[in-house]
């Protein structure tokens, strides 16, 4: 019996599969390939990595792609990648003592690797997806699929590297993902997640206008609780300031601020919108705004990096809060202050 297979699909990606299957050889006991109608050497690629290659018509939906590559797998476990993606670190998290084969414990749990979007909303985030399956577990949505399944989502070590919204990559992709999310949203209004995806989908594209409905929608609709909220209230104070609604920009860091006291992510965004905000009231800005910007800085730095949350940016809690409080004091001729943090920028990107 096979305890960990890596489950993939994939069409037209010899640029990078064997990057991602060469990062999981040594930590599953079988590869499993769903090719989706490639044209490139994308079958011959995987076979030569050690992949086991299956043939599927594609039919503009993901979870049935990938519920078909999982058809293929005997495993207890099944690893979702995809071919855009590579297993960086945290490597303890694949083991048998974390993933027990099904003989010796029930699984209790669906695991939640950390994928860093390289290439993504101009700096390095980190978001927590459901990529370790126990056995029987399956999609369901035509678009950023979900697994369904009543255990629960648990954040672990494993960390996967992603660089599918870099700019020749996103240009590939341009159109099919806004086609298949409207068509998802047609069949589900009221998913939050959705609405999401669909906001960030303009936002990564530099859309900022269309992508401000979606977001404000997906705000409205996620619950208090939703493990990707911190993600949609960042996306939505981006997006506002972005577009220029500062008003409504203040207004939802008005409300959220009580729910994030411990997020530097919050804390860099209303540094960065009260920011724009100087910028068009320059007669309000020393007195009144600059304190405010000084203050969240400090406080992102007080409360540090805090890497288990969905949607945070590295940096944000130590040298990018760090290096803009150099810039900032400099700025104001504060010399003394400037050389202290740049200093501690430094200091913080060594050690990052």
């Amino acid at each position: 019996m096979v305890r960990l297979a890596l489950v993939m699909i994939a069409r037209n990606e010899a640029r990078a599969i064997a990057r991602a299957l060469d990062s999981a050889r040594a930590h599953v006991d079988r590869m499993i390939v769903l090719d989706t109608g490639s044209t490139d050497d994308t079958v011959a690629i995987a076979e030569r990595c050690g992949a086991t290659v299956y043939k599927f018509a594609w039919c503009d939906d993901f979870a049935a792609a990938r519920n078909a590559a999982l058809d293929h797998s005997d495993a207890d476990w099944n690893l979702m990648l995809d071919a855009d993606e590579w297993l960086e670190a945290g490597f303890e998290a694949l083991a048998p003592s974390a993933l027990p084969p099904a003989s010796e414990a029930r699984p209790a749990f669906i695991g939640c690797p950390q994928l860093r979007n390289e290439g993504a909303e101009g700096n390095t985030a980190r978001r927590f997806l459901p990529r370790l399956l126990p056995r029987g577990v399956r999609h369901a949505g035509r678009i950023h699929e979900q697994p369904v399944s009543p255990l629960p989502l648990v954040p672990c070590a494993l960390r996967i590297g992603h660089d599918g919204y870099a700019e020749a990559q996103l240009a590939a992709k341009h159109g099919r993902n806004l086609a298949l999310l409207q068509a998802a949203l047609a069949e589900a209004p009221e998913d939050s997640y959705l609405w999401y995806q669909l906001g960030r989908e303009h936002l990564v594209r530099g859309a900022a206008e269309a992508a401000v409905a979606p977001l404000q929608t997906a705000y409205r609709l996620t619950p208090p609780k939703a493990g990707y909220r911190h993600a949609v209230v960042l996306s939505t104070i981006r997006v506002l300031k972005e577009a220029g609604q500062l008003h409504d920009a203040l207004a939802l860091v008005d409300a959220e601020q009580a729910a994030w006291p411990s997020s530097p992510d919050f804390y860099f965004a209303v540094a960065d919108l009260y920011l724009a905000w100087a910028g068009h009231a320059p007669e309000l800005a020393l007195d009144e705004l600059l304190p405010v910007v000084e203050g969240a800085w400090l406080r992102c730095l007080e409360i540090g990096e805090q890497p288990m949350l969905d949607g945070s940016v590295i940096g944000c809690g130590s040298y990018l809060a760090a290096g803009n409080l150099a810039m900032f004091y400099e700025q104001l001729g504060i010399l003394d202050q400037a050389k202290r943090y740049a200093a501690l920028e430094r200091d913080l990107r060594a050690a990052a």
